[in-house]
């Protein structure tokens, strides 16, 4: 049996995991490349491997970096099924969607203004091709051992970073292998707690936070950054994930303004990914087997602040990008890479009375990580747009898990043969191994892009 690491090795994206062994292959994870131009290209490069022959995919959850390259196996001839949690396939439909539709949107955009290199621009995936994915999706529930094909079979297991989200364990014959996906927080404030993994021959495990700890949830500083903005009159804006970040943003903001934190202001909520995904939350807080914890599930209304505006209308997303009043506006994309958060930005970015409020991850190369890193100008539609609002990076909301709660998730497992340490900027990752080796005397290694190594 070989495992190829076809994405997130050497980046914090594009997770792509291939197991083959006798005419099988099973691939965890099939999400897009984002960031730097060098890493979006390889989205656009042949697949990595024939479609057709793809057995299965097991999805650990539904963000672009993990589901997005679907479509394009979908159109290329992949035709299994896709092993997911419900609420992992009901986040994910809407993420695809979202996508084909944005990607679409873009060609057109491109198309007119005769910006592009390409002289007929086109979508990595459009409408049709996300359709064609969502169809293969099979919803299982946790704990059930799932046939994948030959000897292979999979199980998944509650990892606390999303609604939905699993880590997967994926057994041949008596090897097992868990992949982490995204691990989340043990102190997620709506979110229970990542399962243990128990055995494992070999862990695939993310680094995102490899070489850094969180300290508190980012409260007190949102709180300041949020204060600040409103008392000067201007507009506070939270580019956010629509899955998951928006609904911990809107708990919080919640909380500030009923203990007098934050003034009492209206909150908008502008990204219809957003608004859909938070009725996927919201249905979920009654579910039988619900992923949140007590105090949030018994919440009537987690997510409202009190003057809390769901925007769906373009024309009313246009007033947004001028208010007359000062207000809370959340929109995605949460590392302003596409969406209705850009036209907000072009907009409020030339404003010193503002702020942009950065609530997430900044990958390297968009244009979150480049606010964050203190550009005085980004690029939008085209155009070069002065930063003169205040720029606030608060990094507690984070999903993910940090170093040290990766090593105490791994520490009481039996010592596994290898450790493959993905998903981080090349100094997280190997800030990680690095740890583990030290802590726990493992052998923890930081795979290259498409590396393959044999795992039997």
């Amino acid at each position: 049996m070989t495992l190829s690491f076809l994405g997130a090795a050497g980046t914090v994206t594009g997770s792509k995991f291939l197991l083959e062994a006798d005419d099988h292959r099973i691939l965890v994870d099939a999400g897009l490349f984002q960031g730097e131009a060098a890493w979006r290209r390889r989205n656009w490069e042949p697949p990595p491997l024939d479609p057709s022959t793809v057995d299965a995919v097991v999805l650990t959850h539904a963000h672009l970096d993990h589901c997005g390259y679907l479509p394009v196996l979908a159109r290329e001839g992949f035709a299994g099924q896709v092993i997911c949690t419900a609420d992992t396939a009901r986040l994910a439909e809407i993420v695809l969607r979202d996508a084909a539709h944005l990607q679409e949107e873009e060609a057109r955009w491109v198309r007119s203004t005769g910006l592009s290199k390409h002289e007929r621009p086109r979508p990595l995936f459009d409408s049709a091709d996300a359709e064609q994915a969502i169809a293969l999706f099979r919803p299982v529930v946790r704990h059930q051992v799932i046939p994948l094909g030959g000897e292979f079979s999979a199980e998944l297991f509650r990892a606390g970073h999303i609604l939905g989200s699993s880590f997967a364990a994926i057994t041949r014959g008596s090897t097992r292998l868990v992949f982490s996906g995204d691990l989340g927080r043990t102190d997620h404030p709506l979110l229970r707690a990542p399962e243990h993994p128990g055995r494992a021959d070999h862990f695939v495990v993310e680094s995102t936070y490899g070489s850094r700890q969180h300290h508190g949830h980012g409260g007190d500083e949102l709180a300041g950054a949020l204060d600040r903005t409103l008392r000067r009159g201007g507009v506070a804006l939270l580019p956010a994930f629509a899955v998951d970040r928006t609904p911990m943003v809107l708990h919080e903001i919640q909380r500030l303004i009923r203990t007098g934190k934050v003034p009492d202001v209206p909150v908008y909520v502008d990204s219809p990914m957003a608004l859909s995904a938070l009725r996927v939350y919201q249905a979920a807080l009654t579910a039988t087997d619900t992923d949140f914890r007590d105090e949030a599930a018994s919440d009537p209304e987690p997510f409202d602040p009190g003057k809390l505006q769901l925007v769906a209308g373009t024309e009313e997303s246009r007033k947004l990008n001028d208010p007359s009043h000062p207000c809370i506006l959340v929109s995605a994309s949460g590392m302003a890479t596409g969406g209705r958060v850009l036209h907000h930005l072009e907009h409020q970015l030339p404003l010193q009375r503002n702020s942009v409020v950065l609530t997430g991850y900044q990958v390297a190369g968009t244009r979150g990580r480049l606010l964050a890193d203190g550009a005085r100008s980004v690029k939008i539609h085209g155009r070069y747009i002065p930063v003169r609002a205040e720029i606030v990076n608060v990094q507690g909301f984070s999903a993910h898990a940090d170093a040290t709660q990766m090593i105490d998730w791994l520490r009481p497992s039996p010592p596994p043969r290898t450790v493959f340490v993905v998903h981080g900027e090349p100094h997280s990752a190997e800030a990680l191994a690095t740890r583990l080796r030290e802590e726990l005397a493992w052998n923890a290694v930081v795979p290259g892009y498409q590396e393959k190594v044999l795992v039997d």
